[in-house]
């Protein structure tokens, strides 16, 4: 029992001589260092990185507004592409009545009359941004001629367009539909 008292006793004077603030090698040692925090700093590292985030959002709105402008320009560019890419049979059918009327020479009012059709079939397309591809005698290009038939010739460069079979046609530089062609080998 005297032994439980003199530990007690020795429990006592230590903590004691921490509450007096002796002992400081016990204090440090039960302590964790900490480490001092400037307000300012925080204040800095929360401001640099709303100041990044801010940054990167208005980067992605003047992407998505760009992408917009440019969606809005290419419907109003393209937009009437299915309307023509409808009415190219209709203009093929003209060029073939011609075709047949010019060989048969039957009825010239007719042929006038088909004629000034055809034209103002023309300058409607032409106004609208749609161009003929010219195909006759041009070398082949994959991205607005379909070869269907190839032949051999003497008079014609190899790889170039001896026939049209079909007219092809483009709207502001794109293509609506290929020309179908016969190509020299």
């Amino acid at each position: 029992m005297a032994k439980k008292k003199e530990k007690h006793k020795e429990q006592e004077d230590q903590d004691e001589i921490i509450r007096n603030g002796e002992g400081d090698e016990l204090t440090n040692q039960d302590k964790t260092p900490e480490v001092e925090v400037n307000p300012i700093d925080t204040l800095q590292e929360e401001l640099d990185a709303l100041n990044d985030k801010y940054l990167r959002l208005n980067a992605e709105y003047q992407n998505y507004r760009k992408r917009v402008e440019k969606e809005k320009s290419d419907i109003f560019k393209f937009g009437t592409e299915k309307l023509f890419a409808d009415l190219l049979p209709v203009m093929d059918n003209f060029e073939r009545a011609l075709k047949v009327d010019d060989a048969s020479k039957t009825n010239d009012k007719f042929h006038e009359g088909v004629l000034m059709i055809k034209k103002t079939f023309d300058e409607f397309f032409e106004k609208n941004g749609v161009k003929k591809i010219e195909a006759l005698g041009q070398p082949f290009d994959p991205e607005i001629h379909h070869a269907v038939l190839s032949e051999e010739s003497d008079d014609v460069e190899s790889e170039h367009v001896v026939e049209v079979f079909q007219e092809g046609y483009t709207i502001n530089d794109k293509v609506i539909r290929a020309s179908m062609v016969k190509v020299s080998k």
